[in-house]
C-alpha cells in the first residue's frame, strides 16, 4: 500500500493542462506502477499533485481521489514537515493554491496520527474485595502477566462486596469502552445481568474465580477458576481419613451469594454420604461469609454453645484461621481438625506451626495469569473455551513444603 514516487519535474503546475505522464505516476488511475516508500515531504507533494488535478478530475472526484492518496501513503518518522515546509512547497516549479495547501496540512494531522502507537489495551478489573488474602495473590497475579505483555492495562477497582457498586463499576467500564472486562463476582446469582450488559455493549469479558451461574456463556464470554466440586472433596476426604469415618463436624460456609460458597458445602455432604465416611455427623453448618473476624466469632459462639465436636471444616483458609484462634483461646485446638481451602501463605505457616492440618491448594496467581491471557486472546478474535480450568491440588503436612511459595 504505497504511493509511487513523483518527480517533480514530471508533474504540472495545476493550470489545468493534462499532464499524462504525470497522472499516470500516482495510483489515482490505477494502473500497475513501481512502488517506493515515500518520506513524509513526498507523501504530501503526492497528495497536493491529486489535489492540483481537481479539474481533469471534476469536483465530485476530489473527496474520494484525496481519500484513495491518503490510503496510500506510508508514513515515515524522519523528515517530519513542518507548516513552514508546506508554505514554500512547490509542484512543477510552481506554489501550491491556497485549498491545495490547506488540504496539504490536514494530511500531515493524518500522517502524525497513524505515526502515533496504538494506545494500550484497556482492560476494566472488578474484584470483589481488596481485603482478602487470597484474592490479592490473584489480583497480583494479574498485574504481573500484563506487565509482561507489551501495551496492557489494567483498571482495577474494589467492588467491596456489594453487588450494586460492582455492577456500576460495570456500567462505568463499558462508557470508557474499554477493551475487555473482568469480573471477580461479588454475587454469582447477578452474573447473568453481567453477561448481558457487556455482550450488549460488544466487549469481551472473563470471569475469574467464581463461577458465574449463567446457564451458558455467550460468544465472547469466559470463566477463568477451579472446579468446585474437586475443592470441598478433596477436603473433606482426607478429613474422613483422618476421622477414620467416624465423629462430628462442624461446617462453616463462606458468602451464599457466591457458588463457591455452596458447592464446597455441597461436597462435604456428598462426601460424608458415602460409605466410607457414613459415620460422620455435621453437628451445625453456618456463614462466617470468608472472613476471618467473622470466622473467630463463629468458633466462639459454637464452642460457648458446649457442642462436642472432632473436626471443623471450612469453605476458606480465612475462616479456618478464625477458628484456629478461637479454639486456641479455649486451648481446644490439640483436639481438633481444622481443614481450610486455598493455601494462601497464612495458611500454610499455621499448617506448619501444626494448627491446620488440611487445606486445598487453588491457584489464585494463575487464575489471575489466565483470566488476563483469555480477555487478550478474545480481543484478538481467538477461539477460547467458555471455561478454563486451573486445577485444585490437596496440600497437608506431608507436601507442604512444595507449596510454601505459590501462593
Amino acid at each position: 500500500m504505497l504511493l509511487s514516487l513523483l518527480t517533480t519535474e514530471d508533474v504540472g503546475g495545476g493550470t489545468g493542462q493534462k499532464n499524462n505522464k504525470a497522472s499516470c505516476q500516482i495510483d489515482l488511475c490505477r494502473q500497475p506502477i513501481p512502488r517506493k516508500r515515500l518520506t513524509s515531504t513526498e507523501s504530501v507533494e503526492a497528495v497536493a499533485f491529486g489535489m492540483q488535478r481537481k479539474r481533469s478530475l471534476g469536483r465530485s472526484k476530489i473527496g474520494s481521489n484525496w481519500m484513495y492518496v491518503l490510503s496510500k501513503l506510508s508514513f515515515r518518522n524522519e523528515n517530519r514537515v513542518s507548516a513552514t515546509d508546506i508554505s514554500d512547497l512547490r509542484i512543477g516549479g510552481k506554489r501550491m493554491k491556497p485549498f491545495v495547501k490547506t488540504l496539504a496540512a490536514s494530511t500531515l494531522v493524518v500522517l502524525s496520527l497513524a505515526s502515533t502507537p496504538a494506545s494500550a489495551a484497556k482492560i476494566g478489573v472488578t474484584m470483589s474485595a481488596f481485603d482478602d488474602n487470597f484474592l490479592t495473590v490473584l489480583r497480583n497475579g494479574m498485574k504481573k502477566y500484563a506487565e509482561s505483555q507489551k501495551g496492557v492495562d489494567l483498571q482495577f477497582e474494589d467492588a467491596q462486596s456489594d453487588v450494586g457498586r460492582q455492577l456500576n463499576q460495570i456500567q462505568n467500564f463499558i462508557a470508557q469502552k474499554v477493551d475487555a472486562i473482568i469480573v471477580n463476582a461479588v454475587d454469582t446469582d447477578a452474573t447473568p445481568k453481567i453477561t448481558k450488559l457487556a455482550t450488549q455493549a460488544g466487549i469481551p469479558l472473563v470471569y475469574v474465580n467464581r463461577q458465574p451461574a449463567d446457564k451458558s456463556l455467550p460468544a465472547k464470554v469466559a470463566y477463568v477458576g477451579s472446579n468446585e466440586v474437586d475443592s470441598g472433596t478433596l477436603q473433606m476426604k482426607e478429613v474422613c481419613r483422618l476421622m477414620s469415618g467416624k465423629g462430628n463436624i462442624l461446617v462453616m460456609m463462606g458468602d451464599l451469594a457466591n457458588q463457591a460458597a455452596r458447592q464446597r458445602t455441597q461436597d462435604i455432604e456428598d462426601v460424608i454420604a458415602t460409605k466410607e465416611c457414613n459415620g460422620i455427623k455435621i453437628l451445625d453448618k453456618r456463614t462466617a461469609k470468608w472472613q476471618r473476624t467473622e470466622g473467630n466469632d463463629l468458633m466462639t459462639n459454637w464452642i460457648s454453645s458446649g457442642m462436642k465436636f472432632d473436626a471443623v471444616v471450612s469453605n476458606n483458609d480465612e475462616m479456618a484461621l478464625g477458628a484456629v484462634q478461637a479454639l486456641k483461646a479455649s486451648k481446644l485446638l490439640d483436639k481438633t481438625i481444622v481443614a481450610g481451602i486455598d493455601a494462601t501463605q497464612d495458611a500454610l505457616a499455621s499448617m506448619k506451626a501444626g494448627d491446620m492440618k488440611v487445606t486445598v491448594f487453588q491457584n489464585a496467581a494463575d487464575q489471575g495469569k489466565g483470566a488476563v491471557d483469555t480477555a487478550l486472546k478474545i480481543m484478538k478474535g481467538e477461539k477460547v473455551p467458555s471455561i478454563v480450568w486451573v486445577p485444585f491440588e490437596l496440600v497437608t503436612p506431608a507436601n507442604l513444603n512444595q507449596y510454601m511459595q505459590k501462593n
